[in-house]
């Protein structure tokens, strides 16, 4: 008995995906909900999972094919399997690759047989193993279902013992140049357009301030454990910046609404998209409700958000919506950006690194945990002291925590 496998629905006005990769080759066995194939949208990728138990069969979409929602892409048959059938030879390395780091690519070979019980790679993670020089069989796997990440690459990257020298007369070969193109995923390309479209239809402009970071710092040092024990999740600086942000937009409503057509359209509500790196690009899950939610709540929705991004298991509804985005730079050591906003939002906060810097209180040049915040915004829809405010807000509320609590 054949079965169809289908492009599953995608989410709302979501018609077409890209095929990115098959978890499963012709003549493997295949469990039933088990992913045997990995699609890009414009927002998240999404496994499509296998309707019951058997073999894999016919592969009717190839890597790369653009499918529409209910398109057939491949077709299960009955069976018990075994070994996956033989891929067609992979193009030989580029001369260059080969004389450089040969064993990078044995290792990648390896990996794309699945050796030592390793999961199918992506591309990206392929790609890192042959830059590194890592053993997929000594990588443990932090993905879902155990699937190896980039990070996890990375992280073994980190913690590989320096190679021997090399002889010095092939030290002193010069290198050998190479290129490689790589077809943009369907979400990279979807980030370029939105961002380019972003820059071309909004007027858009950013002010700047700067926070003294030491009042959050003492009460997140002060609390963080009972913090923790009580709540089980740690206290972070985004919670902090959430509600300061709420206060912010609940003040000035014009940085939480959104330009449709001729209408300007104001929320009521504050849904935060949070901008988080993932291994095919930045994404921006949305904690709803912000206003509702407490420090718990914010710090716990945003640690799922990571984990799920990490993993590739965001999905649409958790893409979906936003009327404001708080994106941190810090984490990667940017001291001041210019961030561009979120289309359909009009404005976007961007944190940077804490460092110790000089400043003057009280007549005195003392030492202070100092950070850049910057508010881009659409100039259409918010006024310079509109903006200039919110920041302020946002401001005096991380610097004296207590108005948080009071709404102040």
């Amino acid at each position: 008995m054949t079965t169809e496998v289908k492009v599953p629905v995608l989410g709302e006005s979501v018609a077409e995906a890209t095929i990115g990769q098959w978890l499963k080759q012709p003549g493997e066995a295949v469990a039933a909900d088990e992913p045997i194939a990995s699609l890009e949208t414009d927002k998240v990728a999404i496994d499509v999972m296998a309707p019951h138990a058997g073999v894999m069969g016919q592969q009717i979409a190839k890597e790369g094919d653009t499918v529409v929602v209910g398109a057939l892409i491949a077709t299960i048959e009955e069976g018990t399997g075994g070994a996956a059938a033989p891929k067609a030879a992979a193009p030989a390395p580029a001369p260059a690759a080969a004389a450089v780091a040969p064993a990078p690519a044995a290792s990648a070979t390896a990996a794309d047989e699945g050796s030592a019980g390793s999961s199918v790679l992506s591309p990206a993670v392929r790609r890192a193993i042959l830059e590194h020089g890592i053993d997929p069989a000594t990588i443990k796997g932090t993905g879902k279902d155990g699937r190896i990440t980039k990070d996890d690459v990375l992280e073994a990257a980190k913690n590989k013992p320096a190679s021997a020298p090399v002889a010095a007369s092939a030290a002193a070969a010069p290198a050998a140049r190479s290129e490689e193109r790589v077809k943009m995923t369907r979400l990279r390309q979807t980030i370029a357009k939105r961002l380019k479209s972003a820059q071309d239809n909004a007027a858009l402009l950013t002010t700047f301030n700067d926070v003294d970071m030491s009042a959050v710092i003492e009460a997140r040092e002060k609390y963080k454990d009972v913090f923790q024990k009580k709540h089980g999740i740690k206290l972070g600086f985004m919670s902090f910046f959430a509600k300061a942000s709420v206060l912010a937009l609940k003040d000035i409503p014009a940085v939480n609404a959104q330009i449709d057509g001729d209408e300007i359209v104001y929320h009521d509500y504050v849904d935060i998209s949070v901008a988080v790196s993932a291994p095919n690009g930045l994404v921006v899950p949305v904690v709803k409700d912000c206003d509702k939610l407490g420090f718990a709540g914010i710090e716990k929705a945003i640690a799922e958000f990571g984990k799920k991004a990490k993993e590739g298991t965001l999905t649409m509804a958790d893409m979906t919506g936003g009327t404001f985005t708080i994106s941190n730079g810090g984490v990667f050591g940017g001291l001041m950006s210019t961030p561009i906003i979120n289309p359909p939002q009009s404005a976007v906060l961007g944190l940077h690194r804490i460092e110790d810097r000089a400043v003057v209180r009280n007549g005195e040049i003392v030492i202070r945990p100092m950070m850049y915040i910057a508010l881009s915004y659409d100039h259409r829809i918010i006024d310079g002291r509109e903006a200039v405010t919110a920041l302020k807000t946002i401001k005096e509320a991380i610097e004296d925590p207590t108005r948080l609590l009071i709404d102040l």
